[in-house]
């Protein structure tokens, strides 16, 4: 019989919940049909719904399937509107911590460049002019740098998104040859290997910072792992 999922939850009132979404959890429903943020979200609101009206649940943003971290979800139309105007402004604050290898050439970057999602659900950067290419833009900063054994030198950033794009961060360090340790996708140590052991990726949503729908103040949500690779460094 199949445990069910605890739903992890950081803040809640009448307007919005943001929770932490464990690594291997789809944030919405998808054709694997495993349990997702979205539904446990609308299963713990359902669960004290005393009127018998169905719960509004607003997906504003999503995490890759591997990544953890802060999400949060709005709970009506009028928090939704307003937290998706945050976005589409690039007004939503946006920070992972990010185990990549190597080290980076520059301690603090920002980079620039344009990707195409493709067919098989991968990204890849192209130039300018390619047509449905979007612009994506990071900020990386280098918090510590070591060598660890069977892995070599491995790093700890702190990645600000700019924008939001489909694999952004993967992709992006992945092209400027600093791939996110545990990436199967874009990490070709990681996607050659020829054991079956699972790695979970080294990407976690660390930091969200968005303005309450309704009261216009300023939320700040953080969170830390422990998980390894994070594990590695002070």
């Amino acid at each position: 019989m199949t445990t069910k999922m605890n739903l992890s939850v950081l803040f809640e009132d009448q307007h919005i919940i943001v929770v932490n979404k464990p690594p291997g959890v789809p944030s919405q429903k998808d054709r694997s049909g495993d349990e997702n943020m979205a539904s446990l979200v609308d299963e713990h609101l359902q669960k004290r719904n005393m009127n018998g009206k169905k719960v509004y649940v607003g997906l504003i943003h999503r995490l890759d399937r591997p990544v953890g971290g802060i999400m949060v979800f709005a709970k009506t139309q009028f928090a939704n509107a307003r937290l998706s105007e945050q976005i589409r402004l690039n007004k939503m604050n946006k920070e992972y911590l990010v185990v990549v290898c190597g080290n980076p050439i520059k301690e603090t970057e920002r980079l620039t460049h344009f990707l195409l999602k493709q067919t098989n659900n991968l990204s890849r950067v192209v130039s300018e002019n390619t047509p449905l290419a979007k612009k994506a833009i990071l900020e990386y900063s280098l918090i510590e740098s070591k060598t660890v054994e069977r892995w070599g030198d491995i790093s700890l950033l702190k990645v600000k998104l700019i924008t939001g794009r489909h694999h952004q961060i993967r992709v992006q360090m992945s092209f400027v040859g600093n791939p996110i340790w545990g990436d199967t996708k874009y990490n070709e140590l990681f996607n050659l290997m020829e054991s079956k052991e699972w790695f979970p990726i080294a990407l976690f949503a660390h930091l969200l910072s968005f303005e309450h729908p309704k009261t216009g103040k300023l939320m700040t949500f953080t969170l830390d792992t422990n998980e390894y690779p994070f594990n590695q460094f002070n």
